[in-house]
């Protein structure tokens, strides 16, 4: 699990780290820039041609020591700085006198073509204005002209909060940040000009520094480290029986995959309850699973079983593909009043829980409380995350700035997995943000399979957000692992639950360390 920060949080820990810890800031630069160097060095050789295009501040320090110790080893290396060197910060000047002083080679240069390597120094995560004049025409250069880049801390040009291109940015091949993950470097579209990034520890201290949201990400080990163990004195109803409500007439594909998702992911017993025309088809398509099916005619009889295992189930699914009919509704006010365990909202079920009122539009004067149970799990897409906020804040308003949209929900009860590129995991102030995945997930039913995953990983035990954070992640690394043999093209929502299998086949290395994870 690693953390994640936004600009001001990042500034905060350098202050600390700096003024109350002690550690010289100009120490801190000379740490950056060798730990970019250890990078480089993976790279390039000793006939490349590197410059380092730095500005005037502190980002702008770090590629002057870049360039310095670059040159110490033997490299062929030169600097230009951007701006006016007077308006440099104190370590910038610094920096550029040693630097001058050993010799190394200043440019003032109009093209850059002659190099095969650029070190992107411009500017930092603080940067909040729109790029223009020479910084415009430079960074537009060194995109146009394809060089390999590496750049320093963040792509000069993208916003360390939103990801979000200042006009233009610099499109990086690798970007070595330092001390934790940059919100920037992980949201769309800055995840794209990052390229590759490799976190380094630079000697940052945390400390007490408040963060306005503890935000974090997953790596592989996680599986192993939140991955339900299996015992060997168990039965089935060790391992949690799953509640797949879904379907509809003609609608079955979406039950099935949230059904079988859930029994690859490890539940012990998946029972479906769906309508009378999808029997057959779920009887060939997933015999395993326990079926129950409701007719339009005697649904008032077939409304107290379905109450009764809802009220034995361990986990719940409810709304892929169910419709939004009046039995549909009447499933949901039953779930409504009736679950007590992890219950995953998805698709129809969430159109009608604003049309039951329990989600009331948004109001910015105001805070609208949502009236759903804190076990709820929603999971929606981006056109109905502006649906459950009442369509006042567009589909194109999200996209700008999804994750601040996405706030707005943190004071309801209950959880939100905004589904994307980047999907977000949010529950009051804990915010997960996903890295596993690809552009070949984006196929019908993928998010029938998340569903399956969420409940089959809450039905093992696992607390509602834990298994809403795990279920992103492994979806995402079952369909890297899948489109590695598949492609990407032609991938589809099942082929995704072949990765799950062979994911969860094939455990990562065993762990050093344990580590606690909030309910």
């Amino acid at each position: 699990m690693k953390q994640i920060m936004n600009n001001s949080e990042m500034k905060e820990i350098d202050r600390h780290t700096i003024e109350e810890i002690g550690i010289p800031s100009i120490v801190l630069m000379e740490r950056a820039a060798l730990s970019v160097v250890e990078e480089l060095e993976k790279k390039i050789k000793l006939t490349d041609t590197i410059l380092c295009v730095c500005g005037t501040g502190n980002n702008g320090g770090d590629g002057i020591g870049i360039a310095r110790i670059l040159h110490q080893r033997g490299y062929q290396v030169a600097i230009w700085i951007l701006g006016d060197k007077n308006n440099c910060t104190n370590e910038t000047k610094q920096q550029y006198q040693i630097a001058r002083k050993i010799g190394v080679k200043f440019e003032d240069k109009k093209e850059t073509w002659e190099y095969t390597i650029i070190v992107d120094a411009i500017f930092g995560v603080g940067l909040t204005r729109d790029i223009s004049g020479i910084y415009k025409d430079c960074i537009e250069q060194i995109n146009r002209e394809k060089h390999w880049v590496c750049a320093v801390d963040i792509p000069s040009g993208i916003c360390g909060n939103t990801g979000k291109v200042q006009h233009t940015a610099i499109k990086a091949d690798i970007t070595v940040t330092f001390g934790y993950w940059k919100l920037g470097l992980l949201l769309y579209p800055g995840a794209e000009y990052a390229g590759k990034v490799i976190v380094t520890d630079v000697g940052f201290d945390i400390g007490n520094v408040n963060t306005e949201f503890n935000r974090f990400l997953y790596d592989r080990e996680d599986i192993i480290r939140l991955l339900p163990k299996r015992k060997e004195y168990s039965n089935k109803g060790t391992y949690g029986k799953v509640l797949v409500i879904a379907g509809s007439k003609n609608m079955s594909g979406a039950c099935f995959l949230s059904a079988k998702a859930a029994y690859r992911t490890g539940a012990g017993l998946v029972r479906i309850v769906t309508p009378e025309e999808n029997r057959i088809i779920m009887q060939t398509s997933l015999p395993e699973a326990v079926l129950d099916t409701y007719k339009m005619e005697t649904f008032e009889e077939d409304y107290k079983r379905i109450e009764k295992y809802i009220i034995e189930s361990d986990s719940i699914v409810i709304g892929p593909g169910m419709g939004k009919g009046r039995e549909a509704e009447k499933l949901l006010q039953l779930v409504l009043k009736n679950s007590k365990v992890p219950t995953v909202v998805d698709a129809d079920a969430l159109y009608l829980l604003v049309k039951l009122g329990k989600i009331p539009p948004y109001q910015k004067e105001k805070s609208c409380q949502w009236d759903i149970p804190k076990h709820f799990i929603l999971t929606p897409h981006r056109k109905e995350l502006a649906m459950l906020l009442g369509n006042k804040i567009t589909v194109e308003e999200i996209c700008e700035d999804f994750l601040s949209i996405l706030s707005l929900c943190s004071n309801n009860p209950g959880i939100v997995v905004l589904k994307d590129a980047r999907t977000v995991v949010l529950k009051e102030k804990q915010c997960y943000v996903n890295t596993s995945g690809n552009n070949g997930m984006a196929t019908a039913g993928a998010g029938d399979v998340l569903t399956g995953i969420i409940a089959g990983l809450a039905g093992q035990g696992l607390s509602p957000f834990c298994a809403a954070t795990l279920g992103v992640y492994l979806h995402g690394v079952a369909g890297d692992r899948i489109s590695s043999t598949k492609g990407r093209y032609s991938l589809l929502a099942e082929d995704i639950i072949e990765g799950i299998i062979d994911i969860l086949a094939h455990p990562y290395d065993a762990f050093k360390n344990n580590i606690s994870f909030p309910d």
